[in-house]
């Protein structure tokens, strides 16, 4: 079944072209998520054969992956904070913590966006609270774009070098997977240190 999927989307992505990437990765960014691998890995090997070019799968990646963050971020700012205002006593959610919200990405909104984008599971959900915290919106965009950019070209690499080896582009997008995460841990680790150390001065 899933190679059936990755071979619709490669059939999808052959007959769209760059705005099958666009629209696919505007939907993986936003509240339907899937994996992006599944669109960028066929996509570099595509590229890899002389159909398609690097450059324009990664600005076609990069544009859907800001379009779907943007929905989630503003749908975030417009309804969410209005809806948990309303309801969310009943979910044990105080105003007061919409304004601890505001306060840390106003600080740490950066490096949060930065990092949620790199990790599976989260980079989809990281525009809802940056919406809510009402995240300055150049900063998302440039952070957003700094992560996802990281990660689209992981991706069409992958699919570039090693697209037809389906065994070997597992292992390592399992590997790659892990030692992304341990970098961000030790970025998170770093950054942590220096702000303590910042407000200790």
């Amino acid at each position: 079944m899933l190679r059936e999927m990755a071979q619709s989307i490669v059939d999808l992505i052959f007959d769209w072209g760059y705005l099958g990437i666009f629209v696919l990765m505007a939907i993986e960014s936003s509240f339907i998520p899937f994996p992006s691998e599944i669109v960028l890995i066929p996509a570099g090997y595509l590229a890899s054969s002389g159909q398609m070019n690097i450059a324009a799968i990664m600005g076609s990646a990069l544009g859907g992956s800001l379009v779907g963050a943007f929905v989630n971020y503003y749908l975030a700012l417009l309804l969410g904070r209005k809806l948990l205002k309303r309801y969310g006593k009943y979910f044990f959610i105080k105003e007061s913590a919409l304004d601890k919200m505001d306060a840390y990405f106003l600080k740490h909104g950066h490096i949060s966006t930065f990092i949620g984008r790199l990790i599976p599971g989260i980079r989809q959900l990281i525009s809802i609270p940056a919406g809510l915290a009402r995240m300055d919106l150049m900063t998302f965009t440039i952070f957003t774009t700094l992560g996802a950019g990281i990660w689209a070209l992981i991706l069409v690499l992958l699919g570039y070098f090693i697209g037809e080896n389906q065994e070997l582009i597992n292992t390592y997008l399992h590997q790659i997977t892990i030692a992304v995460v341990a970098t961000l841990a030790i970025v998170g680790s770093i950054y942590y240190r220096y702000q303590t150390k910042k407000t200790i001065k």
